[in-house]
């Protein structure tokens, strides 16, 4: 399956790099002559974007690990981006960023609520060609984003679930304890 923007990267089973075991991966831009960005979307900080951020308007959502690169930096992804001017659609519905500014104000007024974004800290970055040796290697497995993955509920079952929708033997690998001892 060809890498691209909107696609999923999960990380193979056995993949020990402690920022990204069992992790699924929103590939949200992608050129390899340049390098590759992308946000985990299933790993909560246990935090809510209010903690993070002082002047915030009040809404209850989460914040998540987006990845190890600029873990300064505050993005969102949601599904807003007919109100919020300058996000970028990365999959049909599914829009990266926006105005800043413009996001607090449709936070305040209840036109963005945390059922439609999602908060990261940080981002999975790849410089030039380097995703590309990765999936070469088998480092990953690229599946097709669903809408119902961005707002999962259950982060902690997302790598499964997504593994056994591709289908196959993927489906198998699904079940692959994450402990080396059972397996």
């Amino acid at each position: 399956m060809n890498v691209e923007v909107g696609k999923l990267l999960l990380a193979q089973p056995f993949m020990l790099d402690p920022n990204f075991k069992r992790s699924v991966v929103l590939l949200c831009e992608h050129d390899s002559a340049k390098g590759s960005l992308g946000f985990i979307l299933n790993k909560p900080l246990n935090m809510q974007i209010l903690e993070l951020v002082g002047d915030f308007p009040d809404i209850e959502a989460d914040v998540f690990y987006g990845g190890p690169v600029a873990t300064d930096t505050l993005h969102y992804i949601h599904d807003k981006g007919d109100l919020l001017q300058d996000s970028i659609e990365i999959h049909k519905g599914i829009y990266w960023g926006g105005d800043y500014t413009r996001l607090k104000f449709l936070i305040e007024n209840k036109l963005i609520l945390a059922s439609n974004i999602k908060f990261f800290v940080g981002y999975s970055g790849w410089s030039e060609e380097q995703l590309d040796a990765e999936l070469e290697i088998g480092s990953w497995v690229v599946a097709d984003m669903d809408f119902n993955y961005l707002f999962h509920k259950e982060e902690g079952k997302l790598w499964k679930k997504v593994m056994e929708n591709k289908g196959s033997s993927y489906g198998v690998i699904g079940q692959i304890s994450e402990s080396h001892r059972l397996n």
